[in-house]
């Protein structure tokens, strides 16, 4: 009877956990592209990929660009608004592969709970929202608020925190590490994500 019920409880958690990442692979996923610059001119930036192929993509008027830094668990608070690439757990928990910060002055964005291409390739999720209970007990959990929904968030030990604040095109320097959000069409940046000081931004 105990075998059965173990049994049982196995495949239980099994097609639990199957039905969680079938719903992060039904969600819209968002492909950031990832590199080291080589060049600003002309509103054109120019990047070595990590894969080692270069690319080029525009920058307009109403491209954001964020600086980020390192920073450490200690800076999450109760009402930090915090962004994390996650791989979501059969208990309908979420695993963080890295946790962002965002300057109070960027609350709100990127906000919701979305397929995201991780630097490997793979798919997981990304969450953007409020923190609100906050427990370092087991693990560091977050309990991460968002438009229509929460989610609970396990920050490992061993995972990056980072700090995004505003930040200017004239940081985008050869050899600076970023990560770019390319608009509708790919042609020009939504968004770019520019390591401070040689820091590789994590997401």
């Amino acid at each position: 009877m105990k075998l059965k019920t173990a049994l049982s409880t196995t495949f239980g958690l099994l097609m639990l956990s199957a039905a969680v990442m079938a719903t992060a692979a039904d969600m819209p996923v968002i492909k950031p592209l990832r590199g080291t610059v080589e060049s600003l001119s002309n509103n054109t930036l120019t990047f070595t990929t990590r894969s080692g192929a270069q690319q080029t993509i525009g920058l307009t008027d109403k491209t954001g660009i964020n600086r980020v830094s390192k920073t450490d668990i200690d800076s999450i608070k109760a009402d930090s608004f915090v962004g994390s690439a996650a791989i979501p757990q059969a208990d309908g928990s979420l695993k963080a592969l890295e946790v962002t910060v965002f300057e109070s002055s960027l609350k709100g964005s990127g906000e919701g709970h979305y397929g995201w291409q991780n630097a490997d390739g793979s798919t997981g999720t990304m969450t953007n929202g409020t923190v609100g209970k906050l427990s370092k007990a087991n693990g560091r959990t977050l309990t991460v608020n968002y438009k229509g929904g929460e989610k609970q968030l396990v920050v490992p030990e061993d995972v990056p925190i980072a700090y995004v604040e505003p930040g200017k095109a004239s940081e985008l320097v050869k050899g600076a590490k970023i990560v770019v959000f390319p608009a509708e069409g790919g042609t020009t940046a939504r968004g770019i994500a520019v390591g401070k000081d040689g820091f590789q931004p994590p997401m």
